[in-house]
């Protein structure tokens, strides 16, 4: 290139004359207008600046029930810890407080208290890293009141993922027993303290469900799962084996859960809905209840007062069981919830109840359940932030739309729609809310009284962006049909009429972004194009210069001049799935497919620009997005099915850092962040 002031890196070219950059997807050049007052100064060798501010994990919206269990306990501090997505969360609900420990790179599939109630237990499945190398599965042994790692069990000896962990209960807790994935799952013994592993064993070509040490006795292991309970003799460093015998009993097709009653019988729930107890020592039934749910025995917990809780699947029972089995009282969980996952014994009659549906429930067999944790059940893609106030909305396969609020972070409604949900965008007003379905449907909703609206349809493919301008008069429907659809709006979001649709990408919509002054937009799709409209006409604007100094309400577009910074060198224009601005105009926020939050400055027009980044979701973050007061970001996982809240802070000039083990930076004064 020979004009003067341009310049070129690996994969991105600067042409002055043009006032361009074209930077390089898979090959394919994505040319991006630069502003007139910003091309005479601009250098690719500019080095881009990290943001002034940083984030911090606040809250955490959701709960993993639908596939892993016993995975909620009451702590000494008063705080119950269950995990989602990569995050073990310490939530005290007295005081409204969450914790996290943030150790893990990929999701947290179990979890284990240590008998002194501080140390904690977690295992994790595989991951990649954005490289594509490898991350193994492995345990690990942290403090939940400093959250400091204490120990990584079994990096390169776990399989697939660690399912099942569990502390020995009676010689101080020394020993770890885990299984993995693998298939064998493998059943391991660690000293955990010392990161040795004692022995291991074939536990079962079928899946495992439960690993578990006797109480009072420590060379008893119990292990069970699809068609199978194994009790096991840790003897002089070698493990044997014997399997629980049925006899006149039919066999389960699923042992689900197992418990301990004070003088040692073990008492296990199966998917046949019966009780067995099994004699201390020994692999034999020696009392039934038979029946005792219709459908399986999810969850178990032998209280404090000698008595016993079931938890049923099907009929979402939780039961009381008197030292006799009898049925002292019994409650059913709403339906909305779904069925009992696992049962925690709380303060005085508390109970906490973990759901297949990803919710967590508190109260008691006596007074019933109420709500104390919600979450989505399928992929999470849609995210909307309220124009005046601290709520969001979020939507997904499940079909379910949630309208939270940031500060109780609890749902302010929630609503059941007809088809699975991608997409959603508030009207200005913030009264009227559109939600995108993967059917080409579309709903206009009420955001206080959440009733429906309208509902229209465009296309029979997902609607990927749902947009109202800035002004309130129009609203823009981008779909995997590769059409954007314009309406014209009328009181205040309630009525639209179909103006035309916009023709002219060669893929499907990804993002859109409207102008300050609501006279144009600009599309992405998914074969990295950046197309600019004008909603009167719904014709593409051509002109570079028409469009070249825009100023955008939003930057949501992945593809653009202001953006352009946040993709690394060789990447997949899939790799990152949205970007939001902060209203102040001074930071972005990016999603990408390898479970990481980046914070840039914005604007963001330097190749590989500095950022800082955070992980808490596991592979692919859908979306992101800032309150309208830019004081939190909010972030979903995709099959994570999380929601991520995190705080803005600065760090004030005056502080000082020193530098931390792995380079890491940790403040030395200052306030809490």
């Amino acid at each position: 290139m020979s004009s003067f002031g341009a310049g070129k890196t690996k994969e991105v070219i600067f042409s002055l004359e043009e006032g361009s950059v074209k930077m390089f997807l898979r090959g394919r050049p994505v040319p991006m207008l630069i502003p007139d007052e910003m091309a005479p100064t601009y250098s690719l060798d500019t080095r881009s600046e990290l943001p002034p501010s940083r984030l911090k994990l606040d809250w955490v919206y959701g709960y993993r029930g639908r596939d892993c269990r016993a995975n909620l306990y009451l702590l000494p501090t008063g705080e119950i810890v269950y995990f989602v997505a990569s995050v073990a969360v310490l939530y005290s609900v007295e005081e409204q407080r969450q914790r996290h420990y943030l150790g893990h790179n990929d999701d947290i599939k179990c979890l284990a208290v240590h008998p002194d109630m501080v140390t904690i237990a977690t295992g994790q499945v595989a991951g990649t890293t954005k490289e594509g190398k490898p991350l193994p599965p492995h345990v690990r042994i942290w403090d939940s009141v400093s959250l400091s790692t204490l120990h990584v069990l079994g990096l390169g000896v776990f399989d697939r993922a660690v399912c099942c962990v569990g502390f020995s209960k009676s010689n101080g807790g020394n020993l770890l027993c885990a299984v993995d994935e693998s298939n064998d799952h493998m059943l391991s013994v660690w000293d955990w303290a010392k990161e040795a592993k004692v022995v291991d064993g074939k536990c079962s070509n079928e899946a495992v469900l439960v690993a578990t040490f006797h109480p009072t006795d420590p060379t008893l292991l119990i292990t069970c799962g699809k068609s199978h309970i194994y009790f096991w003799s840790l003897e002089g460093g070698s493990l044997s084996k014997r399997q629980g015998l049925f006899e006149k009993h039919e066999k389960p097709k699923y042992v689900l859960c197992v418990t301990f009653l004070e003088g040692g019988d073990v008492v296990t729930g199966d998917s046949g809905g019966n009780l067995y107890v099994w004699g201390k020592g020994g692999n034999r039934i020696t009392q039934a209840v038979l029946g005792a749910h219709d459908g399986g025995v999810f969850g178990l917990c032998a209280l404090r007062d000698g008595t016993l809780v079931s938890g049923g699947g099907r009929d979402r029972r939780v039961v009381l069981w008197g030292s006799d089995y009898s049925k002292l009282q019994e409650v059913e969980v709403p339906e909305d919830f779904g069925p009992v996952r696992t049962v925690a014994e709380g303060r005085g009659d508390t109970l906490y109840v973990g759901t297949t549906r990803n919710s967590i429930l508190q109260g008691s067999v006596h007074t019933g359940f109420s709500l104390l944790v919600q979450g989505h059940v399928e992929e999470l893609w849609g995210l909307a932030t309220h124009p005046s106030r601290a709520q969001f909305v979020t939507c997904g396969q499940d079909k379910l739309v949630h309208l939270w609020s940031a500060e109780s972070h609890q749902p302010l409604w929630s609503r059941i729609i007809e088809d699975p949900a991608r997409s959603a965008g508030f009207h200005p007003s913030g009264s009227v809310l559109a939600v995108g379905t993967v059917t080409g449907r579309w709903l206009l909703l009420d955001t206080e009284t959440h009733d429906l609206v309208a509902i229209h349809t465009d296309g029979n493919e997902q609607i990927s962006v749902v947009s109202f301008s800035p002004d309130g008069a129009y609203l823009t429907v981008g779909s995997h049909d590769n059409l954007v659809y314009v309406y014209t709006v009328d009181q205040g979001g309630r009525k639209v009429s179909r103006l035309g649709k916009c023709s002219g990408h060669s893929s499907f919509i990804t993002h859109l972004d409207w102008a300050q002054d609501s006279s144009c937009f600009v599309t992405n799709s998914g074969d990295y194009e950046i197309l600019y409209w004008d909603p009167a006409t719904c014709k593409q604007i051509t002109s570079a210069d028409a469009v070249r100094n825009v100023e955008w309400a939003t930057a949501t577009c992945v593809l653009g001049f202001g953006v352009f910074g946040i993709w690394s060198e060789g990447a997949d224009g899939t790799d990152i799935n949205a970007v939001a601005r902060s209203h102040d105009g001074k930071l972005l926020a990016s999603a990408d497919d390898f479970g990481k939050v980046h914070l840039f400055s914005y604007p963001c027009c330097q190749p590989r620009a500095l950022s800082h980044k955070y992980g808490g979701h596991s592979s692919h973050v859908t979306n992101v997005a800032f309150l309208w007061d830019d004081s939190m970001a909010l972030t979903t996982g995709g099959k994570d099915t999380s929601v991520l809240q995190w705080r803005g802070w600065r760090r004030p000039p005056s502080w000082k850092v020193r530098v931390g083990k792995c380079g890491e930076s940790t403040p030395e004064l200052g306030p809490t962040p």
